[in-house]
């Protein structure tokens, strides 16, 4: 099939599932404005005070970092926390919930972004599974329990030149050593995922209601395959939209080889077109 025939049979998915699985990387982000950290050369673009100091991202994305220096971690961190706060998620988000609305059982969205822009874009909640956890939510470093608490209350002020926390470390609500987000960072083996598990037994749930569901992949890559995996496995229909690595086997789903908001205005287009002339027949 050509892109007009990729994009024509996807649409038919949609318009006729009865729920939407809807998966998310980190690309899913880039038309909001928030960077992918795709390879060495975007992250140190995005953070150039680490650069300098020849650190990558898997050496601050490291729960480790809170302990070896902390405000460096949270001068990452915090600026992260500020710029998902400030981001305002794009119109494809809108065009997802509005699907979604129109379905027998709705949507379910997982994802292994951290930056909460589903919840800002008003999808429930409970509709929500955040595979690595997200940045809203701390715990403990060290950590002394598995309780986890909101980080609504805090608000880092950084020095983004050097990536350093200006203002107070957070603390642990128990012990009061240093908080952390509660995301699943690099070689963490202290990641408290609780939170996570208890959205996993409805996310299982659902999957299990929904008798002709699609899943809908945005930008999401194969070099952590996590999201990838869990559309592929679920034996529905993938719609994998992703601007490079957009292959996928025909017998699993069909490819769109744009990004996020072109692929999703697309789709909402020819939705509209097939709609409109089945009220005509």
């Amino acid at each position: 099939m050509d892109a007009t025939e990729q994009i024509e049979a996807a649409a038919e998915l949609i318009r006729n599932a009865t729920g939407l699985l809807i998966t998310a990387g980190a690309g899913m982000g880039v038309d909001s404005g928030l960077p992918d950290f795709r390879g060495e050369d975007g992250f140190w673009r995005a953070y150039p005070a680490l650069r300098a100091d020849g650190i990558c991202f898997q050496d601050i994305a490291n729960g480790e970092a809170f302990k070896g220096d902390p405000i460096r971690a949270w001068g990452f961190y915090g600026h992260r926390l500020n710029l998902y706060r400030r981001t305002v998620p794009h119109e494809g988000f809108n065009i997802l919930r509005r699907w979604a609305s129109t379905k027998a059982h709705g949507a379910f969205v997982f994802t292994s972004n951290v930056d909460g822009q589903f919840q800002k874009a008003g999808f429930e909640e409970n509709r929500i599974l955040e595979c690595h956890g997200t940045i809203h939510r701390l715990q403990c470093a060290q950590p002394c329990s598995h309780e986890t608490w909101s980080a609504d209350d805090l608000h880092p002020e950084v020095n983004d030149e050097h990536c350093r926390l200006l203002s107070e470390l957070p603390r642990c609500t128990k012990c009061g050593e240093v908080a952390r987000p509660n995301i699943l960072m690099f070689h963490d083996s202290e990641w408290n995922d609780y939170w996570v598990r208890t959205r996993r037994m409805r996310f299982e749930a659902w999957l299990l209601s929904v008798e002709r569901m699609v899943v809908v992949e945005l930008g999401a890559g194969r070099a952590i395959p996590t999201v990838r995996n869990v559309g592929e496995r679920s034996g529905s229909p993938v719609i994998r939209i992703n601007p490079r690595e957009y292959g996928i086997d025909p017998k699993k789903g069909l490819g769109l080889g744009y990004g996020a908001l072109d692929s999703l205005r697309k789709l909402d287009a020819k939705i509209g077109e097939q709609s409109n002339s089945q009220t005509f027949i």
